[in-house]
């Protein structure tokens, strides 16, 4: 794979934007592969991500970074530089339903998904023979359902300890205290097998079952301190009938959590959401 770094940002709208980030570039003989961007006009907000090819320019990710600070400080932007040529550590985390864990894995071992899976937490044991046989490390980490906090706090280290970019909830069915969605606001994301905000919370094919709907759906999102509230990044429907039972709705909407999921992290992974408030901006 071509190696990229990639310029992302966001900044109050006005004239002139996109002509200066590309005379910048142009300065330093950089060669763009790929532009997107997009003007809020209600807003008035304005967002751009730009891969360039790495070996066109003179120097490396932290040096063009530091070169475009003051363009990015007199426009008000909001923005960061990733490099292609190093993988993000995504850690996974899982309860007992393997679907979407196993999906990624899948990705991941096929070299679908340009990361590093350094571990799986999951608060059972179930899918440890899943992950040990990707070579991956399995913690288990046991939930007290009266004190949370200690399952928690190791969780916290854990991730802490791999030094995740990255968090991914797939199907983990607990819900995150305030202070861990917090501490890494935009890195963690989950996959809600409803399409919100429909049917928040627990068993929503069970509530998508008692009020007749027709689609059932899917909803990859960020997570934040509100429940199944956070940023949308990507969402999927599959029509259903009076003939589906709670059980047929579960199976049918597996694929749709799978499929939005692995679009959803792949997005995230190659920088293309953009959020600003609690919406999102994906250059896909």
């Amino acid at each position: 794979m071509e190696r990229v770094y990639r310029l992302v940002m966001s900044c109050p709208d006005r004239v002139g934007i996109v002509a200066r980030v590309s005379s910048f570039l142009a300065q330093y003989n950089g060669s763009i592969m790929e532009a997107n961007h997009h003007a809020d006009l209600e807003q008035g907000w304005f967002f751009m991500r730009n891969e360039i090819k790495a070996s066109s320019l003179p120097f490396g990710a932290d040096k063009l970074a530091e070169v475009f600070a003051p363009i990015a400080e007199d426009l008000n932007m909001q923005w960061r530089v990733t490099d292609t040529g190093v993988k993000p550590r995504v850690v996974l985390m899982a309860s007992r339903d393997n679907h979407c864990l196993a999906d990624i894995l899948n990705r991941w071992h096929n070299g679908d998904l340009h990361c590093d899976i350094p571990c799986v937490i999951s608060n059972h044991d179930d899918l440890r023979s899943l992950v040990e046989w990707h070579g991956i490390p399995f913690c288990h980490v046991p939930v007290d359902a009266s004190d949370k906090s200690v399952h928690f706090a190791e969780v916290e280290r854990l991730i802490e300890e791999q030094h995740a970019d990255t968090i991914v909830l797939a199907r983990y069915m607990q819900i995150l205290p305030k202070s861990l969605c917090e501490r890494w606001p935009y890195r963690i994301i989950n996959i809600h097998h409803s399409f919100l905000p429909s049917f928040i919370g627990a068993r929503p094919y069970h509530q998508a079952h008692e009020r007749g709907v027709k689609l059932i759906g899917a909803t990859c999102h960020y997570v934040t301190a509100d429940l199944d509230a956070g940023p949308i990044i990507d969402q999927d429907v599959i029509r259903v009938s009076h003939r589906d039972q709670v059980e047929d709705m579960v199976r049918l909407g597996k694929d749709c959590e799978r499929s939005v999921l692995a679009r959803g992290l792949r997005w995230h992974l190659e920088d293309r959401v953009l959020v600003h408030g609690n919406k999102t901006v994906v250059f896909n």
